[in-house]
């Protein structure tokens, strides 16, 4: 029986009633996707992740990966290369390679919602297909050659990592020490050490192109003296794709891990015993601005991925709630010859549940509504309205970090102690997988910067880089919704509230970050609160798209009936119970804000 089962009704929801995407769907760059076709590959990878892609979860966790250190090659089970197989000849990997090598023009916001999917049931899977990704951005940024190199890794499917951190230097990634020296041919060799590179070496694939961040022969100090080379396990015949002689980048190690064991993270020596050939791609030296290109697809991914693994473990709450009998009804626990009932009767089970339920189907929300915004740049940028485009561009650059952040710690944080909790102590064992959602949940809170740098780049970056217009304009929009009355008056009440506590914690971090420029301790104050606040606005947002969807529930329940009177009952209730819950803690944070006096920075290490 599969570990995974879908929240495809969630997710249509969603997308449909909650993000009207059917009226982009089928027009413009959408043409070939309307509804009846999204609905129809959504349905289709529901099948197959419930079955195909589920059915070597548990082996990838409990066989893991297979490391040769004498040839630097990495295997993997065969169940897994079977599942990752399926993948790939459904030809899922359209959605993600450009539409010029074959790829298939889909709404971004699909693409998310059939990756949650793929996310959920075997997440190792999404990860080591990102070489069509990347193959998207070396066609778009890369020269003739290069681009004619994006072809070859999508024709032969071959995979792709990211390498920056280094051993040294970790989430600092301009002190990176990685040299790269130009050849008389035009390519470079390059010479370091890379650790923490997801699919650094795996049998899936015959080539893998790295993505490698190195400091050219007499580039500057910091971030801005980094360029960014493509360099091949093997080397190639550039119109054929035929390999040639190794070239110099091995695995020299892989890292055992708490979880996500069927993931290869290596580490990964440059030139070492013979050259690193790479080339300099787009022939400029823009190694951090083109990197992020593929860091922000990343970090999309990486909220997904803990959101899709909470939903999970909530179906698996629940179920296990409904079937479990244990104690008697609480209203007559005195009586011991009273019937024994199932836990979902019991006040702090049910408590647990409906926090499972309105943040995964919130935070799903929050995703879908950021691939929306990601449809709307597309639309606008084929329109030509500059305007449109850079507000776009702005809201998802300020929603990134809380899909990342807020969804990966809060995600990580409930799967342990909500969802495993209710099974228990049967969840501390391996006979449920709540146990390894939790394991492979918590690298979502490391990966791609921990949520304390998310926290950091959604204040400096997102908000006061950007005068604040973009917090400003979703601000906005959230006010608009809370003062327009209809049903749920008082929770609406309540989210007008919190929107003004969250604007009083910008305003004191702010006045901090000015404070700053004449009396520099001032900024500590800021980096005690940067992950708070953007919790905050994790979950402002999430009662906002929570509440949005109350509404439309409310509209469509008077003529509903059977389960879908049932959903949109629950609809209704993961809002009103998210508002009254969850939110009265902003006002907390927003005191908490005002409070910090920064004295915690003075003390002597030894008090610690």
């Amino acid at each position: 029986m599969s570990h995974y089962t879908a929240n495809l009704r969630d997710i249509e929801f969603c997308l449909f009633d909650l993000l009207g995407r059917d009226k982009v769907m089928g027009t413009s760059l959408y043409s070939e996707v309307d509804r009846d076709t999204a609905m129809g590959m959504l349905e289709e990878m529901k099948r197959l992740c419930e079955n195909d892609l589920a059915a070597s979860f548990v082996d990838g966790d409990r066989m893991g990966t297979d490391f040769n250190k004498a040839t630097g090659d990495v295997k993997l089970p065969a169940s897994f290369i079977k599942s990752y197989q399926a993948y790939v000849d459904g030809e899922w990997w359209r959605l993600d390679a450009p539409v010029e090598l074959g790829g298939m023009k889909v709404p971004p916001s699909v693409r998310w919602a059939i990756a949650e999917m793929v996310l959920g049931s075997n997440p190792a899977i999404h990860i080591y297909a990102s070489g069509y990704a990347f193959a998207q951005v070396a066609f778009v940024l890369g020269n003739e050659d290069q681009k004619q190199i994006a072809k070859l890794m999508v024709d032969k499917h071959w995979g792709a990592t990211m390498q920056l951190t280094e051993p040294d230097a970790g989430s600092d990634v301009g002190a990176g020490r990685s040299k790269a020296v130009q050849q008389a041919d035009g390519t470079w060799h390059i010479t370091g050490t890379k650790r923490f590179i997801t699919s650094g070496d795996a049998d899936l694939y015959e080539n893998i192109v790295h993505f490698v961040l190195a400091r050219r022969e007499g580039g500057g100090p910091g971030t801005k003296g980094l360029s960014l080379f493509l360099i091949p396990k093997f080397m190639f015949d550039h119109k054929t794709g035929e390999l040639g002689k190794r070239n110099g980048v091995y695995v020299t190690n892989v890292e055992h891990k708490m979880g996500l064991n069927v993931s290869s993270t290596c580490e990964m020596n440059l030139g070492e015993h013979e050259p690193a050939v790479g080339y300099l791609l787009g022939d400029v030296h823009e190694g951090i601005a083109q990197m992020f290109k593929v860091i922000e697809f990343a970090r999309m991914m990486v909220g997904t991925k803990a959101i899709a693994t909470l939903s999970a473990g909530y179906q698996h709450a629940l179920a296990y709630a409904k079937t479990r009998i244990q104690g008697g009804d609480m209203k007559v626990m005195n009586d011991k010859a009273s019937p024994r009932v199932t836990i979902i009767h019991h006040p702090d089970v049910r408590r647990s549940l409906m926090v499972q339920k309105s943040y995964s189907e919130g935070m799903r929300a929050l995703v879908l509504y950021t691939a929306s915004i990601q449809d709307e740049i597309e639309l606008a940028q084929e329109a030509g309205d500059k305007d449109r485009v850079a507000d776009m561009i702005a809201l998802n650059d300020l929603l990134l970090p809380v899909v990342k952040g807020f969804g990966s710690e809060k995600s990580w944080t409930l799967l342990g102690t909500e969802s495993l909790q209710t099974f228990g102590g049967s969840g501390f064992t391996q006979d449920w997988p709540l146990e390894q959602y939790v394991r492979d949940a918590k690298i979502d809170t490391l990966y791609e910067g921990t949520t304390a740098i998310q926290g950091l780049d959604f204040f400096f970056r997102k908000v006061v880089k950007d005068g604040g217009r973009a917090l400003g304009l979703l601000g906005k929009e959230i006010q608009a919704f809370a003062e327009a009355g209809g049903n749920n008056a008082e929770e609406k009440a309540a989210l007008l509230k919190a929107l003004g506590d969250l604007n009083a914690i910008v305003g004191v971090l702010v006045g901090h970050a000015m404070e700053s420029q004449s009396e520099a301790a001032k900024i500590y104050q800021v980096g005690l609160n940067t992950s708070r606040c953007l919790m905050a606005v994790g979950d402002i947002i999430t009662s906002w798209l929570l509440l949005r969807q109350a509404d439309i529930a409310a509209e469509k329940i008077a003529t509903a009936a059977g389960k879908d009177k049932d959903f949109y009952t629950g609809k209704i209730a993961s809002a009103q119970f998210f508002i009254k819950n969850n939110l009265p803690h902003t006002t907390a944070d927003r005191k908490i804000v005002e409070a910090t006096d920064g004295s915690i920075m003075d003390l002597p290490e030894s008090a610690f």
